[in-house]
C-alpha cells in the first residue's frame, strides 16, 4: 500500500475548519495508508483539530512557535505580509521533511480552507505524477471573475509566451482565455506554477523539493519558490482538473458549499453516465475498422452500426469486435454515400433511440490517443458542458501528420462527443456530402475543446488515397461541397508532413 501524508499548517476561522475537517474524514483511502499532519496556528489550540486526531489516531499535531504580523483577510481579499509567507513556508518545510525521514510514498500538501471531493486524493496518486496539485477557482478580489491557483509562468501568467516573443493585447487576452478554457475541461496538464492542494512524491522529497526562499528570485509567495526549484531539479508540474475543491476564501461563501457538493457529486450516488458509439461503416473490414472498434471497446459502454450496404466481411468484423458490449449493427440494402446528409440521420436517430447519456461519433479509421480511456469518464461526469470538441490529424503515414494549406484539420477543434438531450431541436445541415457529423444546432450547447487528440488514418495507404480521389471526383465533380484544391492535392506526390509527438 501506498502512504500518504496528508498534511496543513492551520490558522483558520472555526466554520471554515469544520468543512475543512470533514471533508478530510470522508476522503476515500482505498490502497492506501493515509495518515495526517497539522500544525496548530491558532491564537488558541484548536479544539476542532484535537477532535479530529480523537477521531483518527494517525495524527500529528504540532504547536505553531513563530510569531509574525496578524493574518487579515475579510470579504474582500486576504493580505499575505512577508512575514507571514516565510513562516507557512517553514511550516510546510516541517511536513517535507517529516515525510521524507518517516519514507512517505507521498505528501499531499493542502490549506485549510478547501472542501475536498471523497475521490481527491485516490486520484491524484492514480496519476503517477510527480507534483500535481488539484485546481480550485477563486475570486481573488471579490469582483474579479474566478481563476485557478495554477499558471504558467512568472508571479501569475496565464498566458503561453515564448522566449523572447512579444503579443499584443489582443494575443494575450486570446491565450490566457485559451488557458483557461483548457483548465475548465477535466482532464491533466503541464504548468509552471502551482499550490494549496498539491501532491508530492518520495522522488521530488528525496530530491530536495523546499518552500524555503531563492535569494535572487523577485517572485512573492512561497508556491513559486517551490515550483522554481522543482523545475530547476528537473521536475515537470502538473494540474488536475477533474475533482474540483471548493474554495472557502470567504466565511460568505461556505453558503455555496452545499450547491458545489451537489454539482460535484460529493455523495457519489449518481449512476455513471452511459456512452453510445455511433458509427456509419462500408466496406472497412480490411482496413483500420478493427484497430478502431477494439480500442473503443476500453472505454464506451454500448454501439451502434450502420452499415451502408458492405460487400466484404465488415460485419463480421462489428459483430467480433463489439461482443463484450451491447450493440445493434443495422444494414442497409443499398450504398447511400451519395446521399450523406441521409446517412448521418439515419445514424442518428438509431443511436438515440435507446436515450443514452453521451453519442461519441467516429469513422472506422479514426482513433483517439489511449489517454481518452482515462479521461473519459471525467468527460462525461462534469456538470458544465454537453459538448466536447477535439483535433484530428490526417496521418500520412504510420508516423507523420499532413500539413499545408489545405490540410489543417488538426489546428481546429470539431465536435466528436455530445450529450444527449431528449426534448431538444436538432438541425441538420442539409448538404449532400460534408454535411457533419452531427447536427449543426450542437453549436448553441455548452461546449469544451479538450486536448485528447485523434488520428485518422484513412489516408495512410496510398490505395485508399487513391480511391478517396475518385470517390469525390464522383460525388461532388463542381465541388460544390468541398475544396476543389484539396480534393487535387490529395495525389500530392510530396505533401508536407510532420511526425507525430506524443504528449503528456
Amino acid at each position: 500500500m501506498k502512504r500518504v501524508l496528508i498534511a496543513s499548517p492551520v490558522r483558520q476561522k472555526p466554520n471554515i475548519l469544520a468543512e475543512f475537517l470533514t471533508c478530510l474524514a470522508q476522503l476515500e483511502t482505498a490502497g492506501l495508508a493515509v495518515e495526517y499532519a497539522f500544525i496548530d496556528d491558532n491564537d488558541v489550540l484548536s479544539d476542532q483539530l484535537q477532535a479530529f486526531a480523537a477521531a483518527k489516531p494517525q495524527t500529528t499535531i504540532l504547536r505553531g512557535m513563530e510569531n509574525s504580523h496578524y493574518y487579515q483577510c475579510n470579504e474582500q481579499t486576504h493580505f499575505w505580509q512577508d512575514d507571514i509567507i516565510w513562516k507557512v513556508a517553514r511550516y510546510k518545510d516541517i511536513f517535507i521533511q517529516m515525510a521524507r525521514d518517516r519514507e512517505f510514498d507521498y505528501l499531499f500538501l493542502v490549506d485549510s480552507d478547501l472542501a475536498l471531493h471523497p475521490k481527491t486524493i485516490t486520484h491524484l496518486v492514480s496519476l503517477g505524477k510527480d507534483i500535481v496539485a488539484e485546481v480550485y477557482w477563486t475570486r481573488w478580489e471579490k469582483d474579479l471573475i474566478p481563476l485557478p491557483q495554477v499558471w504558467l509562468g512568472g508571479q501569475y501568467r496565464l498566458h503561453a509566451l515564448q522566449t523572447g516573443e512579444e503579443l499584443s493585447p489582443e494575443e494575450t487576452a486570446q491565450r490566457q482565455n485559451n488557458f483557461l478554457r483548457m483548465l475548465q475541461c477535466p482532464g491533466i496538464y503541464k504548468v509552471g506554477g502551482l499550490g494549496a492542494c498539491t501532491l508530492i512524491s518520495a522522488a521530488a522529497l528525496r530530491a530536495g523539493v523546499s518552500f524555503r526562499k531563492i535569494y535572487n528570485l523577485d517572485l512573492i509567495g512561497e508556491d513559486r519558490h517551490f515550483c522554481v526549484r522543482a523545475a530547476a531539479l528537473g521536475f515537470e508540474l502538473y494540474a488536475d482538473t477533474c475533482y474540483p475543491p471548493y474554495h472557502m476564501y470567504r466565511e460568505s461563501e461556505l453558503s455555496g458549499l452545499s450547491q458545489h457538493k451537489e454539482l460535484y457529486d460529493y455523495a457519489q450516488q449518481r449512476p455513471s453516465p452511459r456512452l453510445m458509439l455511433a458509427m456509419l461503416v462500408r466496406n472497412e473490414a480490411d482496413r483500420y475498422l478493427e484497430k478502431v472498434l477494439t480500442h473503443a471497446t476500453r472505454y464506451v459502454h454500448e454501439a451502434v452500426i450502420l452499415d451502408d450496404a458492405s460487400t466484404d466481411h465488415t460485419i463480421a468484423v462489428c459483430r467480433r469486435c463489439l461482443a463484450s458490449l451491447p450493440h445493434k449493427i443495422v444494414v442497409n440494402d443499398e450504398p447511400g454515400f451519395h446521399n450523406e446528409v441521409a446517412l448521418r440521420k439515419q445514424l442518428w436517430d438509431l443511436a438515440v433511440e435507446t436515450k443514452p447519456d453521451w453519442i461519441l461519433i467516429l469513422d472506422a479509421d479514426e482513433v483517439f490517443e489511449d489517454k481518452i480511456v482515462d479521461v473519459m469518464p471525467h468527460l462525461l461526469r462534469s456538470p458544465h458542458f454537453d459538448a466536447y470538441y477535439f483535433r484530428l490529424y490526417d496521418m500520412w503515414t504510420e508516423k507523420q501528420y499532413r500539413e499545408d494549406e489545405y490540410w489543417q484539420a488538426h489546428k481546429y477543434y470539431r465536435p466528436f462527443l455530445v450529450r444527449y438531450k431528449p426534448g431538444y431541436n436538432y438541425v441538420w445541415q442539409e448538404t449532400a456530402q460534408h454535411c457533419g457529423r452531427f447536427p449543426i444546432s450542437i453549436a448553441s450547447l455548452r461546449g469544451a475543446t479538450c486536448q485528447v487528440r485523434l488520428q485518422h488514418w484513412g489516408w495512410v495507404r496510398p490505395a485508399d488515397r487513391l480511391e478517396k480521389y475518385y470517390r469525390y471526383q464522383k460525388l461532388d465533380p463542381q465541388a460544390h461541397y468541398g475544396v476543389r484544391e484539396q480534393y487535387l492535392s490529395i495525389l500530392d506526390p510530396k505533401p508536407r508532413l510532420l511526425f507525430w509527438q506524443e504528449e503528456e
